[in-house]
């Protein structure tokens, strides 16, 4: 049997990342299904000059520019092109040279890459939460208008989305969001005032980065999810559920206008939802561990405690009430997760610092583009004041 199928050619943004790694162990498991023709990081260049010996990419972009010099010298003796700074990451998105973006750029800093890859008409799988958090109106009306599909990376939204495919004329009823309910689920305040970082990096199910880690022991991760879930599947915040489930197995469901309820299962593994988005709409075979339903002891379900992971509620809020609110708590957020992982505030402080944020930052309806970035930076700015950053 021959591969008749071009090669797809991903551009991955953020490749030294979590998401980046196994996506690149994807790539490399279906050579005659895959190539990596971009990759990108921040700051890591050792991983990133590594990897791009081992897959020979045509691009690499090194964001902070201070190690460019390096990057390119490391690069000298092969065929790849070296560019550098946050600007190259939206003009090598623009490039015609790759079939589908991967944006898993970690935060705010996905926007406009991803945007711009949007709107140059390039499919995007998208792992970056944020973008969609942020400016979700924007990137979607972006996507119907230049046709460019945006297939969901995130294990919950892959979830919902591979329970609709083929239900396009069925109205969705709702969605219900899984949450494994992180490292500290069942805890109270007088606990959670405690905990410090390295527990709170200890993730019971999933291995992610630093950043959504945080967000999941926070529980603001599954906040941020049930924003991105309204604009991906186009949905009103009432139709959005979230359900603790801390076995992991189930990754979210969909229920119809007729009361059926589909669920997506499988182990916690994110190279499933990142295998899926690549060779969308076809499966391929792997080898990654199966499920085995003679083992099981048994999947549990259970309210979210708001009272407690405030977070959770606090993104209930600006998914209720739209506008730059989504944005400005996310700006937040980033500013408080990194405060966190630095010691510079406790656990419970950072629910704190975002709630005085989102009362603080006026509200506007229906921004622009320029006015969700003056609303990311101004809330960055009075979170970052109020712990002395």
């Amino acid at each position: 049997m021959t591969n008749d199928q071009p090669i797809k050619r991903i551009a991955i943004f953020g490749s030294t990342g979590s998401i980046g790694t196994q996506a690149l162990d994807v790539i490399e498991a279906n050579p005659d299904k895959f190539s990596a023709e971009i990759l990108t990081a921040q700051s890591n260049d050792e991983l990133l000059v590594q990897q791009a010996l081992k897959f020979n990419p045509n691009i690499v972009v090194i964001g902070d520019e201070k190690k460019y010099q390096k990057v390119k010298e490391a690069l000298s003796s092969t065929d790849v092109k070296v560019f550098s700074g946050v600007k190259a990451l939206e003009e090598v998105a623009a490039m015609d040279c790759y079939d589908l973006m991967l944006a898993g750029i970690v935060g705010y800093a996905g926007l406009r890459p991803t945007l711009k890859a949007i709107t140059s008409g390039k499919p995007v799988a998208l792992a970056n939460k944020e973008t969609l958090v942020v400016a979700g109106d924007i990137i979607m009306r972006k996507a119907v208008e230049y046709r460019v599909p945006v297939i969901p990376v995130d294990s919950e939204h892959s979830a919902i989305f591979q329970c609709l495919v083929g239900e396009t004329r069925n109205r969705i009823e709702k969605v219900i969001l899984t949450a494994s309910g992180g490292p500290f689920i069942g805890k109270k305040p007088n606990y959670l005032v405690n905990v410090k970082r390295e527990h709170a990096l200890q993730h019971p199910n999933w291995s992610m980065g630093a950043k959504i880690t945080i967000d999941s022991a926070t529980l603001m991760n599954k906040g941020l999810e049930m924003i991105e879930a309204k604009w991906l599947f186009n949905l009103k915040p009432e139709q959005i559920q979230v359900v603790i489930h801390p076995q992991s197995i189930i990754h979210s469901m969909v229920q119809f206008e007729d009361g059926s309820i589909k669920a997506q299962m499988g182990l916690p593994d994110m190279k499933l939802p990142i295998q899926y988005a690549l060779a969308f709409p076809k499966r391929i075979p792997n080898n990654f561990p199966r499920y085995d339903f003679k083992k099981v002891s048994s999947l549990s379900f259970e309210e979210p405690d708001v009272k407690t992971f405030r977070n959770l509620q606090l993104a209930q809020d600006a998914l209720q009430k739209g506008g730059n609110l989504p944005c400005v708590m996310n700006a937040a957020n980033e500013i408080a997760v990194f405060a966190f992982l630095r010691n510079r505030i406790n656990f419970l402080d950072m629910t704190n610092v975002i709630e005085k944020t989102m009362e603080k930052v006026p509200f506007i309806e229906q921004p622009t583009l320029e006015e969700y970035f003056e609303s990311d930076g101004e809330a960055r700015n009075f979170a970052a004041d109020i712990i002395k950053l």
